[in-house]
């Protein structure tokens, strides 16, 4: 789906992926679960684009739910595959730690996981290879994307802003749709390391210009950073 001239998605508010498309090729952003690889298949094809335009990806951060056919894709083309340092062990296969119990009610809860399990993601390939970046470099890939550190969710998490396409991709450190309660609008992430550093880092957005602020979660914001950025303090304020 087309949000914008350059900027695709694909996925849904569930779990998605999204793509920086320019004449030169295609970035990836986050690469969902494994059974989104046959999505971006249909996606790219239906822009007139092959898997081959892709130049690299880049990882908001290393669960599973944004590693998903990374390594396929890594290893089919030989593109890098780019995440902030202090989360490369966990986008490797590293176990995570236990995170504090978040709320959630049935419904959501379970619909989250079918979908998970028919997208394969209890079976995630870490990857066997990848870059390490952090606050501030640009990356040498289409669009010109540049690293904001933005730990807490995790320890390497980052956002990556595209000025070419006005966008700011922040992964889990934010979300619009809570997975595990249903819950909607800018509030704190489930399963998050630390929420004290994930709630400081998103001063690091704030005043950046941008149409788009995407969480890997829920709908995109199309919008004032600012605002998001208040809408999620007032969520935090009510324990949402």
């Amino acid at each position: 789906m087309e949000l914008s001239p350059g900027l695709h998605r694909f996925g849904n508010d569930l779990v998605a992926a999204h793509l920086v498309v320019t004449d030169d090729g295609i970035t990836l952003i986050d690469a969902g679960l494994p059974g989104h690889y046959r999505d971006l298949r249909r996606e790219l094809t239906a822009m007139g684009r092959a898997l081959t335009d892709l130049r690299g990806i880049v990882l908001t951060h290393g669960d599973t739910d944004h590693v998903g056919f990374a390594e396929r894709v890594r290893k089919e083309l030989g593109i890098p595959v780019f995440i902030g340092a202090e989360d490369a062990d966990r986008a490797m296969g590293a176990k995570p730690p236990a995170t504090p119990k978040d709320a959630k009610r049935i419904g959501p809860m379970l619909g989250f996981l079918a979908y998970a399990a028919t997208k394969g993601g209890f079976r995630v390939p870490p990857l066997t290879a990848v870059e390490r970046v952090a606050d501030g470099d640009v990356l040498p890939l289409p669009g010109a994307p540049r690293v904001i550190g933005m730990p807490g969710h995790s320890p390497g998490s980052i956002a990556v802003h595209v000025p070419a396409i006005r966008a700011v991709f922040v992964g889990d450190e934010l979300t619009t749709r809570h997975v595990l309660t249903g819950r909607t609008g800018p509030q704190p992430a489930p399963f998050t390391d630390d929420q004290a550093a994930s709630s400081a880092s998103l001063d690091a957005l704030s005043g950046l210009d941008v149409d788009w602020v995407i969480p890997g979660h829920g709908a995109p914001w199309p919008g004032r950073v600012d605002d998001l950025i208040a809408a999620y303090r007032a969520a935090e304020s009510r324990g949402r």
